[in-house]
């Protein structure tokens, strides 16, 4: 099984990129399951989502504390350094930055696997908004694989419909961006 937590604001889309790897991983007949992590939050509020992907049932009903993936998509959250609490020894860290694997690292004090994708660039670019939850997408999906990215093709469609092929350019575009370093 591999799990994995989501770092956003409220607004940002952390759940929906969650809930669309979720749906995508079932697509190809694995199991999974992704929710979120809400409290009293508020549009721009930090925030959690979790998602966990397997091939076999997942019985687990809680959050996920040792996650093998954390993703950030505002990388204001990069400097609290909480980003990384909990992160399996091997695990990896994939970040929307501007700045390079070295910087990312020393912000947040990590110092394993890191993937690096100037996200909001992207997002900006390609879909004329910063939101990049699907945009982080393609990052997650070069730098931990967990399905084909073909399978998300079809969730994107369902969920934004016309959009959906600035949302596949994004995401195609950041996976061939994306940085990585052991």
């Amino acid at each position: 099984m591999i799990e994995v937590r989501f770092h956003g604001r409220g607004g940002q889309g952390a759940v929906t990129s969650a809930e669309l790897m979720a749906l995508a991983a079932i697509g190809e007949g694995k199991y999974a399951q992704a929710f979120p992590s809400f409290g009293p939050e508020r549009r721009g509020a930090p925030l959690q989502a979790f998602l966990r992907i397997s091939d076999q049932p997942i019985r687990l009903r809680e959050k996920i504390y040792e996650p093998d993936v954390v993703l950030v998509l505002d990388p204001a959250l990069l400097a609290s350094g909480g980003v990384k609490v909990g992160l399996k020894p091997g695990g990896t860290l994939v970040a929307n930055s501007s700045k390079d694997i070295a910087a990312v690292r020393g912000e947040c004090g990590f110092k394993g696997r890191t993937a690096v994708v100037d996200a909001t660039k992207i997002a900006e670019e390609e879909l004329g908004v910063p939101i990049t939850n699907t945009t982080m997408l393609g990052a997650l999906l070069k730098a931990a694989g967990l399905i084909q990215m073909e399978s998300i093709k079809g969730p994107l469609e369902e969920r934004f419909g016309k959009i959906a092929e600035k949302n596949w350019k994004a995401l195609k575009r950041a996976y061939a961006e994306t940085k990585i370093e052991e």
